[in-house]
């Protein structure tokens, strides 16, 4: 089979399994009473099945499965590789019972960090490392000591900017969507195509869940959906070099949004975990009186223009002109959060409740 066609059949069975699998994973979800009541000024409106990332975690792994199966016969699959795979799959096994208590009883946040970080372990043990950072003068090699530390730091990390993002329908999935096929189409310009299937795969995952997930919404990713989203995302970024620049670029309007509220609270006296204060950008819009969906579609256009961005700037190694865009996505997007910021007054009720976080919606 053509590379091509090897790549279109897995999204497009990524994209198939995701359908049904979601909803069989909506329908689950409101039988075992794992559902999401909305509190007093929340976004949400409904009571909803907070069970959807169990349908793209099944998807996932059953197209990677598939793309084994109907893998063209002169494919390059390292032994190490993988070896590495296995390992992510490992970890990802570990979030599952994490998801599932969240999902029952909402975790506070050293539970969920203790859990995220056990999990984030497991790949790392299999050899998961951020064993360089590109340099404009070449790749910069990381001693031990520092590389396995800091692949769990940023799996961690990554798993907590989308967990903190799911605050919308159809904002977590489409943002990781689009942050997995920019990674996919770098990892395919590299040539690692045994590598290049995982983000292909979650993209096309991502894509199926959204056929429920579009406002209004019938079911929420939940803690399964966010915390499988963001740990295969950091993942993906150390397999087969390092795409940290990459993902931090497509992902930088949760991730400095994030920073921006925990400083804003950290601040104002107040712990960076404790929500329910209408601080993160999706929630600022709507005070200005956007609808939903201009929301969220505003939120990929930003993240779709930096992908492309990226893309088109695509290098072996950091130039100038890639150095120049970094600095200028992080000050827009600060600016963007900071004036948003400044001309919505102070939200007079919480919109997620007074809870803990980090937290799904």
């Amino acid at each position: 089979m053509p590379i091509h066609l090897w790549f279109g059949a897995i999204f497009v069975v990524a994209f198939a399994l995701a359908v049904p699998l979601v909803i069989a994973a909506e329908h689950a979800g409101r039988r075992a009473g794992l559902v999401d009541t909305p509190r007093r000024g929340e976004v949400q409106r409904y009571i909803l099945p907070r069970t959807g990332g169990y349908g793209i975690y099944a998807a996932f792994w059953l197209a990677v499965g598939f793309s084994f199966v109907v893998a063209p016969a002169d494919l390059e699959r390292l032994p190490a590789d993988n070896e590495r795979l296995v390992g992510v799959l490992l970890g990802s096994l570990m979030l599952l019972p994490l998801a599932l208590a969240d999902d029952r009883r909402r975790l506070s946040p050293w539970p969920q960090f203790a859990g995220q970080i056990a999990a984030a372990m497991v790949p790392v043990l299999f050899g998961v490392r951020m064993a360089e950072i590109a340099t404009p003068n070449g790749p910069l090699e990381l001693p031990e000591l520092l590389a396995a530390p800091l692949a769990v730091f940023w799996i961690v990390a990554m798993v907590n900017a989308i967990n903190l993002i799911d605050n919308m329908d159809g904002l977590a999935g489409g943002i990781s969507g689009i942050a997995s096929a920019v990674l996919f189409l770098r990892s395919a310009w590299f040539g690692q195509y045994s590598i290049a299937v995982l983000p292909l795969a979650l993209s096309g995952s991502c894509l199926g869940f959204l056929t429920r997930n579009w406002h209004p919404s019938r079911v929420i990713m939940g803690s399964s959906g966010a915390l499988f989203l963001g740990y295969m995302l950091g993942v993906i970024t150390l397999l087969g070099g390092v795409k940290i620049g990459t993902a931090f670029l497509v992902l930088a309007v949760p991730i400095v949004d994030v920073l921006w509220v925990m400083y804003r609270r950290l601040a104002q006296g107040r712990s960076p975990f404790r929500g329910g204060d209408a601080q993160h950008l999706p929630h600022r819009l709507r005070l200005l009186g956007w609808s939903d969906s201009a929301i969220v579609l505003f939120l990929y256009s930003v993240c779709g223009l930096i992908g492309g961005a990226v893309l088109f700037t695509h290098s072996a190694l950091p130039t100038l002109e890639k150095l120049v865009m970094s600095g200028v996505v992080v000050v827009g997007v600060l600016a963007l959060i900071v004036v948003v910021a400044r001309v919505t007054s102070p939200p007079t009720g919480p919109i997620r409740g007074e809870q803990a976080e980090p937290r799904c919606q």
